[in-house]
C-alpha cells in the first residue's frame, strides 16, 4: 500500500478521535496526518491515496476550514487519486441532512477527478435524507458517535480492512 495522506480538521475532537483510530488500524507508518487547517493544494496532490474526514455541522454544513477549501479543491487535478471518506453525523437530531458534509466533500473530490473508494452499506441507520448516499450506499464510512457509539470501533476496523484492499 502506498503512503496515505489523512486529512481532517484537527480541532474537531470527535473527528480527530476517529482519525487516530483509522491511522492506528491502517498502520501508523503507512499514514501521514495532514491537518486541514494547514493544508495546501500541493498536499492533496502529493499523495496517491487520501483518507479524508469531516463532520457535519448544524443543518448540513461543512465545518470551518473545509468550507473554505472546497472551492479550491474542486479546481485541482486529482485524476488518478483514490480518496476514502469518513464522516460523522447525528441521525436522531439531524435526520434530514445526516452526514451531508461527507456528501459535499465527495462531490468536491469527484469534481476534481478523484476516484472515491471505501463505500459502505447504509443499513443500520435511521434518517430521512443524506447527500452522502450513492445508490443506497454511503460514499465512505459513516460514524454516529451520539446514537451508535458501540458500533464505532467495529465499523472503523471493518472499513480499514476494506481500504487495505482498495488502496493497493
Amino acid at each position: 500500500m502506498k503512503k496515505i495522506g489523512l486529512f481532517y480538521v484537527a480541532n474537531a475532537v470527535k473527528t480527530s478521535r476517529v482519525a487516530r483510530k483509522i491511522r492506528e488500524a491502517l498502520g501508523e507508518d503507512n499514514v501521514d496526518i495532514v491537518p486541514v487547517e494547514k493544508a495546501w493544494s500541493d498536499d492533496f496532490k502529493s499523495y496517491h491515496n487520501l483518507v479524508v474526514g469531516v463532520s457535519t455541522w448544524f443543518d448540513g454544513e461543512l465545518p470551518t476550514y473545509w468550507d473554505e477549501l472546497v472551492p479550491e479543491l474542486e479546481t485541482l487535478d486529482l485524476k488518478g487519486k483514490r480518496v476514502a471518506l469518513f464522516g460523522l453525523g447525528d441521525q436522531a437530531n439531524y435526520p434530514d441532512n445526516f452526514v451531508d458534509g461527507l456528501g459535499i466533500l465527495g462531490e468536491a473530490f469527484e469534481k476534481a477527478g478523484a476516484t472515491l473508494v471505501g463505500y459502505t452499506s447504509a443499513q443500520g441507520y435511521t434518517f430521512n435524507h443524506s447527500r452522502a448516499l450513492r445508490d443506497d450506499k454511503w460514499c465512505g464510512l459513516v460514524i454516529d458517535m451520539e446514537n451508535q457509539p458501540k458500533l464505532t470501533d467495529k465499523r472503523i476496523r471493518e472499513w480499514c480492512g476494506q481500504l487495505e484492499r482498495e488502496l493497493l
